[in-house]
């Protein structure tokens, strides 16, 4: 998982990225070795930096308005929580009586949140963490999420990926994305002049209109929709129902 930190020293260039590697093998790399290490410690309760506050500010927003959206009790619900990291919101979701099924495309992201659940929770079967891509997440379920996943992948791939969640879900689907505006698409050229290929992915911005014409095209009516801005974090956040 990776909100949109907008700082020089997080935003890299395509030039920046190792050439010959797709974005899916540099994701499953970064949050696999360096990136695991950073998000971790973004996710926990330690001591930060002031741009690795604001994105866990940013982030934990973005998860209290999903569990604001979905309500107090969700007995009963099945949600999918796909690119779920630490479980930081799949945790949530399960105390609410969701039966959450999470999955990263990370190892080490899915054994931390293997690790946490099984310190904080009294069943060990819920959430169920799984390490699974995108695209080969299999099954029905009532609620779909993917937050924090959809920057690192341009266009066309998010269109291949939100098909198939979209092929998952019975009601409600739920996704975050970086929004492409003249500001942020300044920046993240600012942030191309700056070294550090190995801190972090390809950071693709998109425009809110061709989310909400893939969304149309596949049978999909926005029914909420909510900008996550803090400083350094920048994410819009849609819910859709058939």
């Amino acid at each position: 998982m990776l909100p949109f930190a907008m700082s020089p020293q997080n935003i890299n260039s395509s030039a920046n990225i190792t050439s010959g590697k797709n974005d899916k093998n540099i994701v499953r790399e970064y949050f696999n070795n360096t990136g695991f290490e950073r998000w971790q410690k973004i996710y926990g309760d330690g001591p930060v930096n002031r741009v690795q506050q604001s994105i866990r500010t940013g982030h934990q927003q973005t998860v209290d308005t999903v569990l604001k959206w979905l309500g107090e009790d969700l007995s009963g619900v099945s949600i999918c929580d796909a690119g779920c990291g630490l479980g930081s919101l799949s945790l949530p979701l399960a105390e609410r009586g969701a039966q959450v099924s999470g999955f990263d495309i990370s190892e080490k992201m899915i054994g931390e949140a293997i690790q946490i659940r099984n310190t904080a929770c009294t069943s060990t079967q819920n959430p169920h963490f799984e390490v699974r891509e995108v695209e080969a997440i299999t099954g029905k379920y009532d609620v779909v999420i993917c937050l924090d996943v959809l920057i690192h992948y341009p266009l066309e791939d998010v269109e291949k990926m939100l098909a198939h969640l979209s092929s998952l879900s019975r009601s409600r689907l739920l996704l975050t994305f970086a929004p492409k505006t003249p500001f942020l698409t300044i920046l993240k050229k600012v942030g191309g002049f700056f070294p550090g290929a190995s801190k972090t992915t390809r950071a693709y911005q998109h425009r809110e209109k061709d989310i909400l014409a893939i969304l149309q095209k596949l049978g999909w009516t926005l029914s909420h929709r909510a900008a996550i801005d803090d400083k350094f974090y920048f994410a819009r956040l849609f819910e859709a129902k058939r």
